[in-house]
């Protein structure tokens, strides 16, 4: 492909993390450019500190975070918690599209236990198919910019939030990149006390490892992740992860 840029449209620091790092470490191993995006600084994550403090050290995160894998990090500076599909948000995402000009797009679940999550995705679903139009910005547009392959990551559990199983259109085999992606992770140190305080959880990397271990027990390999294609009218129907990365457990690289 002449463009290989991937980019991770998601609603808060640590979300890739959770739903498509390992497939973003194989990427950037295969040389592929890779941008993760956050919609929020993920404000509300927190129950000592002002959303200005805890903004600022979850950003630092995110970019730490990201140069472990020499990705780069965006943040749209949208309020956590109040996520909105509108005109000016939908600019902000439009106008990264048209700065990072991804070939390769992911982004949350349709349906997601998270309203952000979901508003996320409808934001990604719409940027992806117009930032290529050429009055729709006013950014440059790169000859390069065409609507990319669109994925949804798997919800926390496999689940939609009524409890019915996601089957996914596409695994991509993780075993390898688990540690990589583990670490990334724990970079995101500021959301264990937070879990714990308001979702009454601890062991945030368990449940990441535990949902890998389910995709990857459904295909016979040791860790994946699961996504599902949008197939949409004028989106590309070729299963991109699929051909770039080969079935599970196929050790295609």
């Amino acid at each position: 492909m002449a463009n290989r840029t991937a980019l991770a449209f998601m609603a808060h620091p640590d979300d890739a993390e959770f739903y498509c790092a390992g497939t973003l470490i194989r990427l950037a191993e295969a040389g592929w450019s890779v941008h993760i995006a956050t919609v929020t600084a993920g404000d509300c994550g927190t129950m000592t500190e002002s959303r200005w403090q805890i903004g600022t050290r979850r950003t630092e995160e995110a970019t730490r975070s990201a140069a472990l894998i020499g990705a780069h990090y965006h943040c749209l500076d949208e309020p956590d918690g109040l996520i909105i599909y509108d005109r000016p948000t939908l600019q902000k995402a439009v106008d990264l599209f048209r700065r990072v000009v991804p070939s390769l797009a992911f982004t949350h679940a349709l349906l997601d236990y998270s309203m952000d999550h979901e508003l996320t995705a409808r934001l990604a679903r719409a940027a992806s198919f117009v930032y290529g139009a050429p009055n729709i910005s006013t950014h440059p547009r790169d000859p390069n910019s065409t609507i990319p392959h669109l994925y949804y990551c798997d919800p926390p559990g496999g689940t939609d939030p009524y409890g019915h199983s996601i089957a996914p259109s596409t695994y991509v085999d993780i075993g390898a990149q688990l540690e990589q992606k583990i670490a990334m992770l724990w970079q995101h140190a500021s959301q264990r006390e937070w879990l714990r305080a308001h979702h009454g959880m601890d062991e945030y990397v368990e449940m990441m490892k535990g949902l890998a271990a389910q995709r990857g027990g459904e295909v016979g390999v040791a860790a994946a992740e699961g996504f599902v294609q949008h197939r949409g009218a004028s989106y590309p129907t070729n299963d991109l992860l699929a051909d770039l990365l080969g079935p599970p457990g196929s050790g295609h690289a």
